[in-house]
């Protein structure tokens, strides 16, 4: 049998935990800063966990999810 291959754009999208969830970036943070609160800055910066229902469509994409990046 071929190896499963990484998906490698979701590869650098998507962070394993140690107890392993899935951790991504929030959307809106690349630009346009100034009008934005910096509450609402803060709490776009930080990190969150993915959905339970995107968890086994990113899963099928990171076959070697085992092991934290």
């Amino acid at each position: 049998m071929p190896k499963m291959k990484t998906h490698k754009s979701a590869a650098k999208r998507y962070k394993v935990t140690a107890t392993g969830k899935i951790v991504r970036r929030q959307a809106g943070i690349g630009h346009l800063l100034q009008h934005k609160s910096e509450s609402r800055k803060r709490r776009i910066f930080a990190n969150v966990t993915i959905s339970a229902s995107h968890v086994k469509l990113i899963s099928k994409e990171l076959p070697y999810k085992k092991y934290a990046r």
